[in-house]
């Protein structure tokens, strides 16, 4: 029986509680409202668009309500998404929001645990100073929110995760690289997306606020770095703090993409491409889980619109590894 939203396939009916994840109220050619939803549970997350809605639907239909949902999984353009055939409120107190809401695998707990012991490991004091000082500031946040509306670790404490396997890898590129500065490329990780607590809305129906469509999490971030001087009688043009002022605002590597200055420092070109590689991967293992062996995944946004093959050899592997 099908139970879950990573149990569907094309073709696939179904009828079960999900969270009504992220709510979009738009108008459509003829003039009528309707609702682009991400329906959720901790499985997965999947597309629909509940059409003419009224007045009176788009009061009830709002981010964080649990439903119960009627519907045909189909494939459109490559990808799954759900044909809404009735839709209903939950009764109160029936479910725990908890349910449907996927996490980080390592609890918020074992994350600030973490945290803690990366930054005792950058030994440079102002730099130690301003990420402390920071993650004293947003700490609440930081562990809560996730790192991206929906391309990769977009879930609760993705951001915290997303950060700790940048760190993770960062560790072990120091290790084999002794001329990297570690302070410099752990300060720099740590922070380099600790902007996303202001450009973000949260967990749930994530959004970007205003400072977040205006000015984006880099130069937030930049921002934040010189107010954290300012407060701890730190000068914010001293060689150290824009040497970490760098590593911020290169770490998306490309003008394009959103970084006022390409990377100019060994540092911050390796925190780039840690940042790039771990968000490639959560997205290709993320699009892969969707389809069967021997299939190619849905065209993922974030990598130029590829798609990418699961080979039936993986299987075979995996179950070798797990024996």
């Amino acid at each position: 029986m099908l139970k879950k939203l990573a149990d569907l396939q094309a073709g696939n009916d179904f009828e079960f509680p999900v969270l009504l994840k992220q709510v979009d109220v738009r108008t459509a050619r003829n003039s009528k409202k309707f609702l682009a939803i991400v329906f959720a549970d901790d499985t997965a997350e999947l597309p629909g668009k509940f059409w003419d809605a009224s007045a009176q639907d788009i009061k009830d239909f709002v981010a964080g309500k649990v439903v119960l949902l009627t519907g045909k999984c189909e494939l459109y353009n490559g990808s799954l998404q759900i044909k809404i055939i009735t839709m209903k409120i939950a009764e109160a107190n029936t479910y725990s929001l908890n349910q449907f809401i996927k996490h980080a695998p390592l609890s918020q707990k074992q994350m600030q645990e973490q945290i803690n012991e990366l930054i005792f490991q950058i030994t440079q004091p102002k730099w130690n100073r301003i990420v402390r000082f920071l993650f004293k500031k947003y700490q609440q946040k930081f562990f809560e929110y996730p790192a991206a509306k929906s391309n990769h670790h977009d879930y609760v404490g993705g951001l915290a995760y997303h950060t700790l396997s940048i760190a993770n890898l960062a560790q072990k590129v120091c290790q084999q690289y002794p001329q990297v500065d570690q302070s410099l490329l752990l300060a720099g990780t740590l922070l380099h997306d600790l902007g996303k607590t202001i450009e973000l809305s949260g967990s749930l129906n994530t959004q970007y606020t205003l400072e977040g469509n205006l000015l984006g999490h880099i130069v937030i971030m930049d921002g934040e770095i010189v107010a954290a001087c300012q407060q701890i009688n730190i000068d914010s043009n001293d060689e150290e703090v824009v040497l970490l002022r760098h590593m911020i605002i290169a770490h998306h590597g490309l003008n394009e993409y959103g970084s006022p200055k390409r990377p100019q420092l060994l540092e911050a070109e390796i925190l780039h491409a840690l940042d790039e590689l771990d968000a490639t991967i959560t997205m290709i293992t993320k699009a892969e889980k969707r389809v069967a062996t021997g299939e190619f995944t849905e065209r993922i946004f974030g990598l130029d619109n590829r798609r990418f093959f699961v080979p039936n050899a993986l299987a075979s592997n995996n179950d070798d590894i797990k024996k």
